[in-house]
Parts: structure tokens; C-alpha cells; sequence
């Protein structure tokens, strides 16, 4: 654990990973806790899904843009007003479900909530960037790692306060931690030494098409899908094995192993370049995932879990670090909202196909192999040829110590 206290010690990492964490965690309640309000509400699952898929969507289609407006003025203004405007839009939702809304109006205000959704998670991996590169890997790695908490912890949360209150108070919880997280980050001593960095007017997909860039969400975006798809065959799982409860336990075992793994693999330097890590961290991926669908025992799996997810934040974290050094300084916020909006919408066609597949002849097994050959194809996206990031060989001159 050494190798992380360089990290420790940058004046504003506590804040930078503290208010990352609470900031992050509405992105994994409000879903869930949409779902739960609504159902109860409407008594129509159908209605529900369509409703937290909704909030997802509208997140992942405005991100980049609200990281183009953040890359070219500063994210504060940005992070300020999503902070004012987010509790307000979640009362709005809560309000419209509440109350019996038409259904559309329940969209519409669903939609108004993700698009409103503080900016949390690009805004932090670009003041990352601006670390000192002999440290910035570590830092990847424990913002890896908290992402991979913020996925256990907000489902926990939200299942906890339901069970003890109602979702509208899970809701309101995830309005607080928003305007938390938000505020932490725009106080940070990192952001208030923003600059923006000049740089002419780019086309709208301009970050996207960098060098490299393409293959590096497009493997994410397999990945994801794998992702999305082990989430809902892993509780599928546990119920057609007789032990629904398991199911919680068995994730939370997975992503126990990622956080493992991500601590690891962060407090080592290695020689090999960024996109022959990737590549073997995707593949060490789809080795865990392998075995999953030959499993008939839920503890075998959940050892299988662990091990597997050891793979899945360094795996993160590279992918962060590649990201970092493809996009210039004038796009660093827009290019890790892409990668933002790859993990939002990729994991729902996972989950959606998962699911799809689970309910028809495939069952849970099918729904395994499908998210082992997501991974697959992550991996042999890496393998085609094409222009690779332009790595920097020197220091870049937006360095900030944090």
C-alpha cells in the first residue's frame, strides 16, 4: 500500500475521492430507486423499467456535450448549476409518481433527472489527468476502485433505506449525496486552478475519432455489455438455484474481488505499453467470465466471481490511463464522459439482452456466454489494426499537483 500514499499525500485527494465516491453514488441509486417508486406506484414493471432505462439514456446522450461546455469554460459552472438544478428535478419525479402523472410526464421528468445528473464522474478522472504522470496510473486505480464501490454501496443503500423508509426517501438521499459530491469537487483546490486550455472549435465527434480513441470505446463499449449482462444473470442465477438471497452477496463478492484486484494492480509499475495492458486486463476478463456458465453451485460461482472480477478495475483503470493520454488537454473532460456514456448505455443493452435471454430457451447459461463473448469481442477489438494512441513522451504542460 505504499505505492498509494504519493496519492494520499496530494493536498486535495481525500476531497478528490471522497466527494467522487458520494457524488457517483446517486448514478446507481436513482435507477434503482425509480424502479422500486414506480412500480409501486403504477403496478406495472414494464412502466418502471421504461422509466429508470429513460433516466440512463438521457445521462449518457447529454454527458459529452455538458464535457465539451466544461472543457471550454470549466466544469465549476457546470458542477454549480447541476447542483441547484438536480434536487429540484428529483422532487419534480417523485412529485409526477407520487401524485399519478400520466406516464409521458413521468418520462419527461425521468429524462429532465439524468439530464441533470452532476458531471461527476468526467470531471474527476480529468483533474486525475492533471497529476503528475509518475503518479497518475495510482490515482487511475483508486478512482477505479471507488467506481467499482459506488456500484455495491448504492444498490445496498437504496435496498436498505426502501426497506426502512420508502424509495422516495432513497431518492432524496441521492439528491443530498449529488449536491455533496458536486460541491466537494468545485471547492477542490484542483478546480478552483482550472484553465481552460485554448483550442480551436472542434467538429461534434472530433474527440471521438482521435487516434485511438475508436478502439478504446469500442472495446469498452463489448465490455460493458459483458458487464451489463453478468448483472442480471448473477441474480437469475441464485433464484433458479433456491437462494434468491444470494444474489446481493454474490455481487458484492464480485466487486470485492475488482477492488482487490484494482488495489493491486495499481501499486505496480509496469513496462509493457498501455494498449498491451489493456488488452491482457480485457482478456484476463473473459477468462474469468469463462467458466461462469458451466457453474451449478452458487458458492463455485461466487469463488469464480472473485476471482474473475480481480481482473475487471485494473482492466478500469488502464482503460482510464489510455484515455488520458489519447485525449489532449483541451478534451479531457469530454473524452472521459464518452468513455461515461459507453458504460451507461452499454451495460442497459446488456442487461436488456441478459435479460432477454434468460426469459427464452438460453436461460441463465445463455445469458453467461453471451456476456463471456462480449468480453471476447472487447478483447479482439484491441487486435485490429489501425492508428494507436499517441502516448506522451514528455510531461504535459497542464500538470497540477492536486
Amino acid at each position: 500500500m505504499r505505492s498509494y500514499l504519493p496519492v494520499w499525500r496530494l493536498p486535495s485527494a481525500p476531497v478528490l475521492l471522497l466527494a467522487g465516491f458520494a457524488g457517483r453514488l446517486p448514478s446507481a441509486m436513482v435507477p434503482l430507486a425509480l424502479l422500486l417508486m414506480v412500480q409501486q406506484e403504477t403496478g406495472s414493471y414494464a412502466v418502471a423499467g421504461g422509466i429508470s432505462a429513460t433516466f440512463g439514456i438521457a445521462t449518457a446522450m447529454v454527458a459529452p456535450v455538458l464535457g465539451r461546455l466544461a472543457d471550454r469554460r470549466s466544469p465549476r459552472p457546470v458542477l454549480l448549476l447541476q447542483a441547484l438544478a438536480y434536487p429540484l428535478l428529483l422532487l419534480g419525479v417523485a412529485v409526477a409518481v407520487l401524485r399519478g402523472a400520466p406516464v409521458p410526464v413521468m418520462f419527461a421528468a425521468a429524462a429532465a433527472v439524468g439530464m441533470s445528473t452532476p458531471l461527476i464522474s468526467g470531471t474527476v478522472r480529468a483533474l486525475w489527468s492533471r497529476v503528475d504522470p509518475k503518479i497518475r496510473p495510482t490515482a487511475y486505480a483508486l478512482d477505479a476502485t471507488a467506481t467499482e464501490l459506488v456500484f455495491v454501496a448504492g444498490p445496498t443503500l437504496v435496498a436498505a433505506l426502501t426497506f426502512l423508509a420508502s424509495p422516495v426517501v432513497a431518492l432524496a438521499v441521492a439528491g443530498v449525496l449529488g449536491i455533496g459530491g458536486a460541491l466537494g469537487v468545485v471547492m477542490s483546490a484542483p478546480m478552483r486552478a482550472w484553465q481552460p486550455v485554448a483550442a480551436p472549435r472542434r467538429r461534434l465527434f472530433a474527440t471521438v475519432t482521435l487516434p485511438g480513441m475508436p478502439r478504446v470505446l469500442i472495446s469498452g463499449t463489448a465490455l460493458m455489455v459483458a458487464v451489463g449482462g453478468l448483472e442480471v444473470a448473477v441474480p437469475a442465477f441464485a433464484d433458479a438455484a433456491g437462494s434468491p438471497g444470494m444474489s446481493g452477496v454474490l455481487l458484492a463478492v464480485w466487486a470485492l474481488g475488482s477492488t482487490i484486484g484494482g488495489l493491486w494492480f495499481g501499486a505496480r509499475v509496469l513496462s509493457a505499453s498501455l494498449p498491451r495492458q489493456y488488452r491482457w486486463c480485457l482478456l484476463g476478463v473473459t477468462i474469468g467470465l469463462a467458466p461462469l456458465a458451466a457453474v451449478s453451485s452458487p458458492w463455485v460461482l461466487a469463488a469464480l466471481l472473485f476471482l474473475g472480477g480481480t481482473a475487471i478495475a485494473p482492466t478500469l483503470t488502464v482503460q482510464s490511463s489510455l484515455v488520458g493520454s489519447i485525449a489532449p488537454a483541451s478534451a479531457v473532460t469530454e473524452a472521459f464522459t464518452w468513455l461515461s456514456t459507453v458504460a451507461f448505455g452499454a451495460s442497459a443493452v446488456g442487461a436488456a439482452v441478459g435479460g432477454a435471454l434468460i426469459e427464452g430457451p438460453a436461460g441463465v447459461g445463455g445469458a453467461l456466454v453471451m456476456a463471456t463473448g462480449a468480453a471476447a469481442v472487447a478483447v479482439a477489438v484491441t487486435l485490429v489494426p489501425g492508428r494507436g494512441p499517441g502516448l506522451p513522451t514528455a510531461p504535459r504542460r497542464d500538470v497540477v499537483h492536486a
